[in-house]
């Protein structure tokens, strides 16, 4: 009679356990399959709405791990096993790492947003984070530049959204700023309608705006000439040296002596 109940018993307990572990299966299998449905139209979404593919990619893996994870709690529970502490040690194990990488985790925040807000994007020439050179890389972590010095050189991205952000290259034309210094015999004036000429002759100045040439400063030398015309960003150091270049030329052209400061010497008989 014993022997039977067992029997009885374990037949049951064996059918019902069967029974749920493939009811886990099928909702594994149609929950994996609608993870994946609902990852890939939110993705699409995305890209209908022009949203940078590496954001729309790592939003899809945040939705796709918190969903997988649902999934597996919701088998848990339908098995009888509690998840109330399951949930507990989720949370504990996110603070935890929370707090150990508070700061790759600002970054990625930081990463995010520069993604929506697009600040600058790749082949930008910028100053972050108190560096600055062309952009090579855009990461959910840090941001890559390549200095004018040829010189790769990461930013993480919590210090390049909590810093002034330079973009040099948003606006059609960049202005070069030189100066000429002159010394105190030579007619400003004439100086600049001089420089002037030779200014716009320079291959890729901008005629608009025109380059500005004015007195910038005085000094015990003589007046010192701001030389400001405007190219595009690929040009830009092109226009800088062949500006230098134009200012000696001009002032070799035109004569002008050489701007060195003058002493007063007075002598007092002694009586």
């Amino acid at each position: 009679m014993d022997l039977q109940r067992i029997q009885n018993f374990l037949g049951t307990t064996v059918t019902e356990l069967a029974i749920k572990i493939l009811a886990a299966i099928a909702f594994w299998i149609v929950g994996r399959w609608l993870i994946g449905k609902v990852v890939s139209l939110m993705q699409a979404a995305m890209g209908r709405n022009h949203v940078d593919p590496t954001l729309s990619k790592y939003l899809g893996s945040i939705l796709a791990i918190a969903l997988n994870i649902a999934l597996v709690l919701g088998i848990l529970g339908y098995f009888g096993i509690e998840t109330t502490s399951f949930a507990a040690m989720l949370a504990g194990a996110g603070v935890a790492i929370g707090a150990a990488w508070s700061g790759m985790l600002g970054n990625f925040a930081a990463g995010a947003f520069m993604l929506v807000l697009r600040p600058f994007k790749v082949g930008d020439f910028v100053q972050i984070g108190g560096i600055t050179g062309t952009v090579h890389e855009l990461g959910l972590f840090g941001t890559t530049l390549v200095t004018p010095d040829n010189v790769m050189t990461l930013v993480g991205n919590g210090k390049v959204f909590g810093d002034t952000v330079m973009n040099y290259t948003a606006q059609p034309v960049r202005r070069v700023e030189r100066t000429a210094q002159l010394a105190g015999a030579v007619d400003p004036q004439d100086a600049i309608a001089r420089l002037g000429a030779a200014v716009a002759t320079i291959p890729n100045v901008a005629k608009s705006p025109a380059p500005e040439l004015s007195v910038l400063d005085i000094n015990l030398v003589g007046p010192v000439i701001a030389v400001r015309p405007y190219t595009h960003n690929d040009n830009y150091w092109q226009v800088y040296f062949d500006t230098n270049a134009a200012i000696l030329r001009v002032a070799k052209e035109a004569g002008w002596p050489a701007p060195t400061p003058t002493q007063n010497v007075r002598t007092f008989a002694a009586g």
